[in-house]
């Protein structure tokens, strides 16, 4: 289907979704679906509901925030779970502020933003269906139609909490257009848009001489007083302000401290009250999630006027830390870069993690726990495992920083940089040597640094660095191995018949001269030491594999050295160690032979159909390797 006949059918779907009625009729379908009367801070709570959620090690993870928001599971929960939940059951969190309070490039403007194109698509399901008085600028709620005295009886027949009075427009239309007679007001269905502003407002500040309060509240229509006669017939009035176009929905402060006070002010009232000042009317009543962000420095500058107390009560704050995970961090650059221009250029294996661990080191708060490094605390926080630290550990952490993550090098500089590193290479391919040199580059351009922390980032770059190492010589040990996969199996078979012989206390049988001789001890030990076996947990771990060599055997199945993790790369580590005179041959030979060729043929093969290199990128790794090797 081409483009042209997409847009028919969307506009086709749109408008037979499109319902209006009296307001007789409408009370059916209030009667039937009491959603259809939720208010604005219910109707967002149900919407993040809506699209499910997962729990993963206690933690739960809101479907809603799952393909943009990465690493940030538990300031969503906290969102939703002390926010938007009690917000949706009338509870007095919905009289105050949302102020999504963060370091910059963190995710509060993506917060909002999918907060806003959800709830553009939600009001067009049946679920988020909302409907509003037909021909009012507010696209006000039906039901403020229903006489305050009969609200009561209204909650015990249709089981609806009315909130809210009715706006002066609508009063005089009431009277004028329709006789007094709330049946036969007209009513129709509403789709929330934040381009046609309808339920979705957003206030920028801007110059505090020239910004005029009549963007928030609108402004008298001066070309029709001469109709009207007067400056407070609310036919006068435009009611077309941020607050106004926002009703029903949610209306999005953007670096809402930088406001000027007068701004500020008619908050007050619509957030405790949900009510606000406009010309000369009475309160206008309006139903709107408000939600705001900015970073922390704003915010502490706020808190120390006491000219704003009157709004400190008003305002809950959310931290938005920096993401403290690599896998997600480097999910973060990802999407960066797919939805930019440079999406087309290879990224070499690593290269995007090797620019995470950079990022997460310069977030983290250095603990004061013995044993612990920032280096360890960074794969702790990814639920990596590290040897003599448990999960309970990772919670006394996160403890001892509660505002862990408000600082450190953002993600939208890792991308700038990523970009010079490409441009300056000229070559459709960089590696994680590119991007660290480019990082390394950009921190005397850096203005916002501090000497102190560029000389700590300095160190930071070179931890990931020698992270980097480790990965390049096991991404090049486990290339190699695979070409020498007889040589793997049988030394795992070596090994394997002198374990059962080790734990059954039996002799092995010598196959050329048929002499009895002991286990191997030199062999086994020399596998065992490549991952960390100690001399007094060497009989356990020989004991662990027999037991799992019999639970494969009573399934039928075959166990061989990639059966179990911890095997399979001891019998690597092995294997690479005595190969590794070979593979410093082989990668830093200039003149290779016609057998080292071959080799480097199949391994660098090997290198890009398994593990996501090119040509380019797998010959670099080859040669970066070898000059390790070669120290």
């Amino acid at each position: 289907m081409d483009i042209l006949n997409q847009v028919k059918s969307f506009r086709e779907e749109e408008n037979k979704l499109r319902w209006q009625g009296t307001f007789a009729e409408y009370l059916n379908i209030v009667k039937e679906r009491k959603e259809v009367a939720q208010t604005a801070h219910s109707r967002v709570y149900h919407m993040i509901k809506s699209s499910g959620l997962t729990e993963r090690d206690g933690q739960k993870l809101y479907n809603f925030f799952g393909a943009e928001i990465f690493g940030l599971e538990e300031a969503i929960e906290r969102l939703v779970e002390e926010y938007f939940h009690p917000a949706a059951k009338r509870l007095d969190v919905r009289k105050r502020i949302l102020l999504l309070m963060g370091p910059v490039s963190g995710g509060k403007s993506t917060i909002v933003t999918l907060l806003k194109r959800g709830l553009e698509s939600y009001s067009k399901t049946d679920e988020g269906a909302v409907y509003a008085i037909k021909g009012c600028p507010m696209h006000e709620d039906p039901l403020h139609l229903i006489p305050h005295h009969l609200r009561k009886d209204f909650l015990e027949q249709y089981g609806v909490r009315i909130e809210g009075s009715l706006s002066p427009l609508n009063t005089m239309r009431l009277e004028q257009e329709y006789d007094g007679h709330i049946e036969n007001v007209v009513v129709e269905r509403i789709f929330f848009s934040e381009d046609k502003r309808v339920g979705i407002g957003t206030f920028t500040p801007s110059d505090p001489k020239s910004q005029d309060i009549a963007d928030l509240t609108g402004s008298i229509d001066f070309s029709t007083i001469a109709e009207f006669g007067s400056e407070s017939d609310p036919r006068a009035y435009r009611f077309d302000g941020e607050l106004n176009k926002a009703n029903r929905g949610m209306m999005e402060f953007q670096e809402m401290l930088k406001l000027d006070e007068k701004f500020l002010w008619n908050l007050l009232s619509l957030t405790q009250e949900g009510n606000f000042k406009a010309g000369r009317f009475a309160l206008i009543s309006a139903d709107e999630l408000i939600v705001a962000h900015t970073n922390e420095t704003e915010y502490r500058s706020f808190i120390a006027n006491k000219k704003n107390e009157a709004l400190h009560s008003r305002i809950i704050v959310m931290p938005i830390p920096y993401n403290l995970k690599v896998s997600e961090e480097e999910r973060i650059y990802e999407k960066m870069i797919n939805e930019s221009d440079i999406a087309d250029v290879h990224i070499a294996p690593h290269a995007l993690r090797v620019a995470a661990i950079f990022s997460i080191l310069t977030r983290l708060e250095i603990s004061k726990k013995q044993g612990i490094d920032v280096v360890k605390k960074m794969y702790l926080y990814d639920g990596e495992s590290v040897e003599g630290f448990n999960t309970m550990d990772v919670d006394g952490l996160r403890k001892e920083f509660p505002n862990e993550g408000m600082n450190g090098i953002d993600p939208r500089y890792v991308i700038n940089r990523i970009s010079s590193a490409i441009i300056r290479k000229e070559i459709p391919a960089i590696n994680a040597l590119d991007v660290l040199r480019a990082l390394k580059d950009g921190l005397d351009q850096h203005a916002s640094i501090s000497q102190e922390d560029r000389e700590k980032y300095m160190n930071y770059i070179a931890a990931a660095r020698k992270e980097y190492d480790e990965i390049a010589k096991q991404e090049v040990q486990k290339a190699f191995v695979y070409s020498y996969e007889e040589s793997a199996v049988n030394l795992m078979d070596n090994y394997l018949d002198n374990v059962e012989a080790f734990c059954n206390k039996n002799k092995l049988r010598d196959p050329l001269t048929d002499e009895e001789m002991n286990p191997d001890e030199k062999l086994m030990r020399s596998i065992e030491e490549q991952i960390g076996i100690s001399e007094n947990a060497k009989r356990a771990f020989r004991e662990e594999i027999l037991i799992r060599i019999s639970a494969y055997a009573r399934k039928g199945k075959r166990f061989d050295y990639k059966s179990h993790d911890r095997l399979r790369e001891a019998i690597q580590k092995k294997l690479f160690a005595d190969l590794k005179d070979v593979v410093k041959i082989t990668t830093s030979s200039k003149t290779p032979d016609e057998s080292h060729l071959k080799k480097i043929n199949e391994v660098v093969a090997r290198l890009i159909d398994e593990h996501g290199y090119n040509s380019i990128s797998a010959n670099e790794l080859l040669r970066y390797v070898g000059s390790l090797l070669n120290r």
